[in-house]
């Protein structure tokens, strides 16, 4: 049975593509066979998903494609895969016209639940009003969980995890705030050669969320 989520996040810069990079790192390390996909014509992300996977990395854009193209390519890619990860582009909802072309709209197409990376820095119960629209907003759009990056403290992660308990949605973990893991530009995507920040990144996120969880999506 193939497992899918997408990985997706309010804003862009929340740290999505570091997550979902590094969760398709590590469950490749366990054994995994991994489908990467990328929202949108994006062609930098895709080359950094398939040196992780070692599988193409296919695009899925309601903009140059039919819907029904879109989920031919999902199925094919994903036939063999044993989880497939699909990361978004900027915001949810952010497309070419409101939400058409979003992230939401692949969601919703695919019939994906929804993963989202919260940047919850300087910010705690304040977090909460966040997730009640994004949780809210489409009705056809599931957001199964949470994960937070640039968490600050225990206490922080206290303080989210109530947030979780009080907007009824699952917590898969947290990324402590790192600088080792703010990652420079490199022409237009993120500069992924280190091979010291992958193994830390690798295992903070073994550490800190709950990827065993995620394949149960």
């Amino acid at each position: 049975m193939t497992h899918s989520f997408l990985i997706a996040a309010p804003t862009s810069g929340s740290g999505k593509t570091t997550v979902a990079r590094g969760l398709m790192a590590l469950f490749v390390l366990k054994g995994r066979v991994v489908q990467p996909f990328k929202c949108g014509p994006d062609y930098i992300d895709t080359k950094f998903h398939e040196a992780v996977c070692g599988r193409p990395s296919i695009n899925l854009d309601t903009f140059m494609a039919s819907k029904e193209h879109v989920k031919e390519l999902f199925a094919h890619y994903g036939a063999d895969a044993d989880v497939c990860v699909v990361e978004g582009m900027m915001g949810l909802f952010d497309g070419y016209d409101r939400d058409k072309g979003s992230s939401a709209e692949i969601a919703s197409v695919l019939h994906l639940p929804v993963v989202l990376v919260v940047d919850a820095q300087s910010a705690a119960y304040s977090v909460a009003a966040l997730l009640s629209g994004f949780i809210h907003f489409r009705e056809d759009v599931r957001i199964a969980g949470v994960i937070f990056n640039k968490v600050g403290s225990e206490r922080h992660r206290e303080m989210l995890r109530q947030v979780c308990d009080d907007s009824v949605v699952t917590c898969f973990g947290f990324l402590p705030k790192d600088p080792e893991l703010e990652q420079a530009s490199r022409y237009l995507g993120l500069d992924f050669s280190e091979s010291a920040k992958n193994e830390k990144l690798l295992q903070l996120l073994e550490e800190n969320v709950q990827w065993e969880k995620l394949l149960t999506l």
